[in-house]
């Protein structure tokens, strides 16, 4: 199946530190700070938006793998800034080179993994486990 991707796909994404997307509120740690778990949230939702809409009805992608570094803290107030780009395509498994900065520096680093899924039967086979 054709899926209308390319090496090379990009996009970005922002979005403000406040006191919801903080180590405190997630729980993940003890300062109010941009949290691990936001960032990583913000990449995969960048690698989301670099390819799902390419993708034919019915069609969309999940992330099963993620190797991030955390690299530097951001305060509340400031903007944190995200960019995709798919590096590599192997089948239905698609690779992205994720990173985030903050108005200042690279906060954020490393790779994502997203595969692509019939969208109806990942539903599917995923409610099934309800009755099982």
């Amino acid at each position: 199946m054709e899926y209308n991707l390319h090496i090379g796909m990009k996009a970005e994404k922002t979005e403000q530190v406040m006191s919801d997307n903080t180590a405190i509120k997630y729980g993940s740690g003890g300062v109010a700070v941009y949290a691990t778990p936001a960032m990583i949230g913000l990449m995969e939702g960048t690698c989301l938006s670099a390819v799902d809409p390419h993708l034919p009805a019915g069609m969309a992608t999940v992330g099963t793998d993620l190797k991030v570094k955390h690299l530097a803290a951001t305060p509340v107030g400031m903007q944190v800034r995200a960019t995709a780009e798919l590096t590599g395509i192997t089948g239905k498994k698609l690779t992205f080179a994720v990173k985030a900065f903050d108005d200042k520096e690279l906060i954020g680093e490393g790779t994502h993994e997203r595969y692509i899924i019939d969208l109806s039967k990942f539903l599917q086979r995923t409610e099934a486990k309800k009755s099982s």
